[in-house]
């Protein structure tokens, strides 16, 4: 898909702000629409099928996390990219539970924006239409869609990339840095944590009321998707 027909949303209530990240995007092709308050920020999300949202947290009406959780309760597949004056750690590991693809602390370059902006928009969705199978785990690569015993399961987009990607070899070790670097891309050094809180969500949603477990832990070197046969 070309720049011109990629649909980018700005959430944020700093108009200036606003202003110069809009102008900016518009220059590089991109269609580009601004809220400046949650509330209406998660109306214009909910009805338009964005590519990506840029979403400031600290917004009036409806915070961002809060607007995060309730577009990924609604299935939304977007990518967010999260904009934070907020540096502490505890509050990253709060919006990628929530959702976020990544982030960016202000204040912030334009050109690190537009980094960001490309490597989320740049991640192409699968086009293999092969299903993935471990044990009664089913995958659809081509609609994402997943089933457990027959049971739709549904998972956020990161809970998916994760999932899809243990599949893709079943009983391979993956270490927390190689994940990191696939599914998150590579600017999350320092937040291997985040991995394990996916893998938690994962486990909840795949492994919980089974008494055949997929997910493992691999002490000391990941994690790995098998067939449960495993001692």
């Amino acid at each position: 898909m070309s720049k011109d027909h990629m649909r980018l949303l700005l959430i944020e209530d700093e108009k200036k702000v606003a202003d110069v990240v809009a102008r900016g995007l518009r220059a590089e092709r991109f269609a580009v629409d601004a809220a400046h308050d949650g509330t209406v920020g998660l109306e214009m999300a909910s009805s338009v099928n964005y590519d990506l949202v840029i979403l400031d947290l600290m917004l009036p009406g409806l915070n961002g996390t809060e607007l995060l959780r309730r577009l990924r309760r609604q299935g939304s597949k977007a990518a967010v990219l999260v904009l934070t004056a907020r540096d502490a750690t505890s509050s990253k590991v709060e919006n990628f539970e929530a959702g976020a693809d990544d982030y960016l602390t202000k204040p912030f370059a334009f050109a690190e924006l537009l980094v960001r902006v490309k490597a989320l928009l740049r991640r192409p969705p699968t086009t293999n239409t092969h299903s993935l199978r471990v044990a009664d785990l089913e995958i659809d690569r081509l609609t994402q869609q997943v089933r457990r015993a027959g049971k739709r399961i549904e998972l956020t987009a990161k809970e998916y990339a994760l999932l899809e990607y243990l599949a893709s070899n079943p009983g391979r070790v993956y270490s927390r840095t190689m994940i990191i670097e696939h599914v998150w891309d590579e600017s999350f050094e320092g937040l291997t944590n985040i991995v394990d809180v996916y893998v938690r969500h994962l486990r909840t949603k795949v492994d919980e009321g089974h008494e055949q477990k997929l997910i493992r832990t691999v002490r000391g070197a990941g994690y790995c998707l098998t067939d449960g046969t495993e001692p």
